[in-house]
């Protein structure tokens, strides 16, 4: 949700065109995570001059918008910070002064992008209007460009002179919320700050010269600078900074220490998304909360705005990204979602891959094995998530309680904070997340975190949020999902929790003879899915012809299958904007039969398990009130002869546990070809951002 690109260089020749062919290149990458504006910033001709092209509409209404408006290309800068944004609407409506960048002034003095949402932005409105500040916008974000302005005149009057860093963190001591933010200045030409809190923001490094060292060090203060303390402050509440030059001017961060102390050629990139930088470079830095990332003279310092705390690492790791251009690139398929669809072969492995004996029937999970015996002794296990995650959670609750006989239980993480659900310390909680920037998890986190509990991240993203933030936890190591509709992350999470199900209880004799059966069934998964994947000409001819025009879709299963309804349903309902819903086939005659009749469509999973009887029966009340039901079934069951559904999909046959694995694959294809054959952007639904950084 929302994305924010920046590029920084030093000593590398760049005329303004090859910066804004990069800024936009950058938003491009982070298109699928949701947004309806976008807009980049530049410098300009002239000392002190910015240049700012923003409009709501796709990236390829700003790219239009900059050739129209002539920007000239031809200017070359040997140290120069441009910065863009994609908006998704939160304050105010898509429109041009509601879109990123955003300005202190007429003159530009501070350039602000952000994701997330300041919550106290109206006390601070209110203000900066008495302040005489005349605001453009609607939005949250330029209270802080204007909070930039106000704090470093306030300054200047005192006789004070700060510099980026110290000013930022000035700004960061006023806000409360969430943010992802960067800043520019004509004050500080060539520099550049971001900071971070509850929204992703991370740094990659590109330099032809070798670092001294994979990390940066982490810069305390050596007195608070956060409002509120003993010392003079101003109108505002502000802690004034020391007077004269701070020791950071002096200092050199050893990653980029030059011994011949000639400076070093380099160029820096700020994202929400690694996705947008992987073309540029593959090392990066992850920021965390409360981080400030400072870039000046060619270096990259990182700052804190507080004392340091015993436990709080004195470093940042510069990461080696493993995931290659050609993974974020749609290749031969018409969108993401399709190709993702696809990928599952391969996403499905990936997850198992170097985890799964499957000679000698065990699971190794590196990740929690020294927490294993912690986890075995808890007193329940709380799965925490939201959207397609939570359906992956329940999915395998079954096999989590079957195998581990611990109580389970599964929480939508909006509704588990709105209850402020009890939480003991000898709880273990199970955090899920495709991104690992989910903001409603991210919060139940923290919540649960400050009890003491036990906490464990199943994410896809290395370096995110949740994956940092809990005790412990497994990569699902899908690869980049860009589609909006999670499809590959929900198999990889359904597998990488059946394993941690299998570790929680490979110490107990009696379980061994299932979990034979469950490996063997997760070593066919691959290739049974490529045989799924081929009902796709059939399902698209489905799409076409009987589920053309239809408005409203049911979606029956029991058991395990109830996940794959529901996650069956959601699909259909997010990319094709068609009514559907999933129900339990045991409470179809509690109220739903009722919808029943020859016009509504209903797939049904009705695969062999030991609640085949019982789908069964469910399926004889619905072809009863002559509805024709889409039976999804296994290869070879005769169960209902032809004039009763309005077609049979046929998937192997696998463990009962494992089965939805494969049953939701039909239901991923009829969402997609439905979407395709109504005209959708696929990957980019409408009002939908892929990773939800608000609450």
């Amino acid at each position: 949700m929302c994305g924010i690109f920046g590029y920084i260089n030093f000593l590398v020749d760049k005329t303004r065109g090859e910066i804004i062919d990069t800024l936009v290149d950058g938003l491009e990458k982070l298109e699928y995570r949701g947004y309806d504006s976008a807009g980049i910033s530049v410098d300009g001709d002239k000392k002190g001059e910015c240049i700012i092209v923003k409009s709501p509409g796709k990236v390829e209404v700003l790219k239009k918008l900059v050739a129209d408006q002539k920007v000239p290309r031809s200017t070359v800068f040997d140290n120069h910070v441009g910065i863009a944004h994609t908006r998704w609407a939160t304050h105010g409506p898509a429109t041009v002064i509601n879109s990123h960048p955003h300005r202190s002034d007429p003159t530009g003095e501070f350039i602000i992008v952000h994701n997330g949402i300041i919550s106290n932005y109206n006390d601070l409105r209110t203000l900066l209007l008495a302040k005489g500040f005349q605001f453009e916008s609607d939005t949250d974000t330029e209270v802080i460009a204007k909070l930039f302005k106000h704090i470093y005149d306030s300054n200047l009057e005192e006789g004070l002179h700060p510099d980026l860093n110290q000013l930022t963190k000035l700004v960061l001591s006023e806000l409360n919320g969430s943010y992802g933010l960067l800043v520019k200045s004509s004050h500080f030409p060539g520099e550049a700050c971001g900071a971070r809190k509850g929204s992703p923001l991370l740094v990659g490094v590109k330099t032809e010269r070798k670092l001294k060292v994979d990390f940066v060090d982490v810069e305390y203060p050596e007195t608070e600078t956060t409002s509120g303390s003993a010392a003079p402050q101003n109108d505002l509440g502000l802690l004034p900074v020391a007077q004269g030059e701070s020791n950071l001017r002096t200092s050199q961060s050893r990653a980029f220490f030059s011994e011949d102390s000639i400076p070093m050629p380099i160029e820096f990139f700020f994202a929400s998304d690694a996705a947008s930088i992987i073309k540029h470079t593959k090392k990066v830095l992850y920021l965390q909360d409360d981080d400030i990332a400072h870039i000046f003279d060619g270096e990259l310092h990182i700052h804190r705005a507080t004392k340091k705390k015993s436990d709080e690492s004195t470093t940042r790791t510069i990461e080696t990204l493993e995931m290659e251009l050609n993974q974020i690139m749609k290749g031969p398929y018409q969108h993401f979602m399709q190709k993702e669809i696809f990928e599952q072969t391969e996403s499905t492995f990936n997850t198992m891959r170097g985890r799964v004996d499957f000679d000698n029937h065990k699971i190794t999970l590196g990740g929690l094995k020294s927490w294993l015996p912690t986890i075995r002794r808890c007193r329940r296990l709380i799965m925490i998530a939201c959207g397609t995650s939570y359906h992956s959670c329940l999915a395998t609750r079954s096999i989590f309680e079957e195998l581990t006989d611990i109580p389970v239980s599964v929480e939508l993480a909006s509704d588990f904070l709105d209850r402020k659900s009890p939480v003991f310390r000898d709880d273990t909680i199970i955090f899920v997340s495709q991104s690992g920037e989910t903001a409603d998890s991210i919060l139940a986190l923290q919540y649960c975190l400050e009890r003491g509990a036990l906490t464990v991240g199943i994410v896809n993203t290395v370096g995110s949020s949740i994956s940092r933030q809990t005790h412990c936890g497994v990569h699902i190591n899908a690869g980049p999902e860009i589609g909006v509709a999670s499809t590959k992350a929900y198999t990889s999470q359904y597998i990488a929790l059946v394993m941690v199900a299998l570790s929680l209880s490979n110490d107990t004799i009696s379980k061994i003879e299932r979990h034979s059966e469950i490996i063997d069934g997760l070593k066919k998964i691959p290739d049974q899915i490529a045989k799924v994947l081929k009902l796709e000409d059939s399902i698209k001819s489905l799409c076409k012809n009987e589920l053309k025009d239809k408005k409203s879709l049911l979606l029956l299963g029991r058991g395990f299958q109830f996940a794959t309804a529901l996650e069956g349903a959601l699909k259909i309902k997010e990319i094709t904007y068609t009514h559907a819903e999933g129900v339990l086939a045991g409470e179809l005659k509690h109220g739903v039969l009722a919808l029943v009749d020859e016009q509504l469509p209903i797939i049904a999973f009705a695969t062999r398990d030991s609640l085949f009887p019982n789908v069964m029966s469910a399926i004889e009340q619905v072809t009863a009130r002559k509805g024709k039901p889409i039976l999804v079934c296994n290869e070879g069951a005769k169960i209902l002869s032809q004039d009763k559904v309005m077609t049979t999909l046929e998937v192997p046959e696998t463990v009962d546990c494992l089965q939805g694995l494969l049953n939701v694959i039909p239901v991923q294809l009829i969402s997609y070809w439905l979407a395709v054959d109504r005209g959708i952007n696929v990957d980019f639904p409408r009002n939908l951002a892929k990773s939800v950084t608000v609450t």
